[in-house]
């Protein structure tokens, strides 16, 4: 049975290079969503993480032993903004809202997403209320590859928006998203690699 791997397969969204930043076009694609807000880190932060993985990978399983379509479960993302966008570029964490997700495959229904909810409730009780299943279309992004400490990203992000934006005619359109190809708790932070991620439209 070959197994999936939607980093390689989505090479172009998954594993950009950190050189330059580039114009994307993102699909629609389904995922496992929970909102919270706060800094990341925090208690409704680790609760999120601790929903998403288990039925994410309950429908990993599901897939694999039901649908005989074996897949890698894709990478954690996190959409990140704030009702006053400078507690963001300040880095007032605590005003911060965000999005924690990880994408599902397309064959992935909403019966099975349900099933592995419940599953997942007998072990850790009531789901979040914003726990679902959701088709996000991103469309037009910029984006490009952080390699280092979260708390470095800032540079990088002040790049894309005052400099490649302006400079191909582009505004925001819609929240920063980040996708943690690397794991904090086994990498060393100068070694993570985050894509940085931001939805853009012409001007």
């Amino acid at each position: 049975m070959k197994k999936v791997d939607f980093k390689k397969e989505l090479k172009a969204l998954y594993l950009p290079s950190a050189k330059d930043i580039v114009l994307v076009d993102v699909p629609k694609m389904n995922f496992v969503m929970i909102d919270g807000h706060g800094a990341p880190g925090n208690d409704a932060y680790q609760h999120a993480l601790s929903w998403l993985y288990p039925v994410s990978y309950g429908l990993k399983f599901f897939s694999k032993q039901t649908l005989e379509r074996d897949y890698v479960v894709p990478p954690l993302e996190g959409l990140w903004w704030a009702d006053d966008m400078t507690a963001f570029t300040a880095d007032r964490r605590e005003e911060w809202h965000w999005t924690m997700m990880i994408m599902l495959p397309d064959w992935i229904g909403a019966d099975a997403f349900a099933a592995s909810v419940e599953k997942a409730s007998k072990k850790l009780g009531t789901p979040p209320a914003s726990l679902r299943r959701e088709t996000f279309d991103e469309g037009l992004c910029i984006q490009t590859l952080h390699i280092g400490p979260y708390s470095e990203e800032g540079p990088t992000i002040a790049k894309m928006h005052k400099e490649f934006m302006p400079q191909n005619g582009l505004t925001e359109n819609g929240h920063h998203h980040e996708i943690y190809l690397g794991d904090p708790r086994k990498t060393a932070p100068e070694k993570l690699r985050t894509v940085l991620r931001h939805p853009v439209r012409k001007l």
